[in-house]
């Protein structure tokens, strides 16, 4: 079958696809992917985000100020973030890359804390989508949307939690992110929790240039290998690998609007 997806999570403003974006693209039209969403990770990447969303018909775009960025962050980004929220671009599909993480040497915790609600504030009040980092996080994180209920929820992308972590995002109404950490045998505990999840929670993504898929370890990972990240999917689901493009196509229509 030809099989249509939609990438639901590419930073497609850092390298390798910086400069070489057209061709990047053709690459992911011909394994079937329809469409990207760019991921902001700071506030000094946010216009070129939306730039490429505007370039380029099949990319859209999502805004946020990562938890990684921590050290660097001020509240004028907050600023930033909302004046391109207030403009509203056609293209603006979602507020991310966002979330919580405890991984990284001197998290500053509480600071990341308030960033998180802050911009779940944002999401709440533009009526947005959010796209959702979580390591180390997924309970606290979970607190934090409950605490917060978002007209429009989102997605934790590239989930590697347990069958009950995924169940309680699921309960609150967010979609999880299927993406190349499953495409490996020895991940067992992530491929068992995604079999078992309702396939109607379930988003395709990539996360490249990061997250390679099993048998690309060390090169930058690309949009056209969420072919690989469905071929994954489909060997551990019941469903036929037409349901589950489609419906997964669908979930992300229902999230993204796109």
């Amino acid at each position: 079958m030809s099989a249509r997806f939609v990438d639901t999570h590419c930073h497609f403003d850092f390298p390798p696809f910086r400069g070489s974006e057209a061709q990047s693209l053709a690459l992911a039209e011909q394994a079937g992917v329809e469409k990207l969403i760019a991921v902001g990770v700071t506030a000094g990447r946010f216009d070129g985000v939306l730039a490429l969303a505007e370039r380029f018909e099949p990319v859209y775009a999502a805004l946020g100020i990562h938890p990684m960025a921590v050290r660097e962050f001020e509240e004028e980004q907050l600023t930033q973030l909302e004046a391109w929220l207030e403009k509203r671009p056609e293209k603006l599909v979602a507020i991310g890359e966002i979330g919580l993480d405890l991984y990284i040497d001197d998290p500053q915790f509480e600071k990341q804390e308030a960033m998180l609600d802050a911009q779940l504030k944002l999401a709440r009040k533009y009526e947005l989508p959010v796209i959702l980092h979580s390591r180390r996080a997924h309970d606290k994180l979970a607190m934090h949307l409950r605490r917060l209920a978002l007209p429009r929820t989102g997605v934790v992308h590239g989930f590697a939690g347990s069958l009950q972590q995924a169940e309680a995002f699921i309960e609150a109404g967010y979609f999880i992110g299927v993406g190349g950490t499953m495409t490996y045998e020895r991940a067992t505990k992530t491929r068992n929790t995604l079999a078992r999840l309702p396939l109607t929670s379930l988003l395709l993504e990539t996360d490249s240039p990061d997250m390679p898929v099993s048998g690309f370890q060390g090169e930058p990972n690309r949009p056209e290998r969420i072919a690989m990240v469905w071929q994954s999917l489909c060997e551990i689901r019941e469903e036929s690998p037409e349901e589950i493009a489609d419906t997964v196509r669908d979930n992300t229509r229902r999230l993204f609007g796109i």
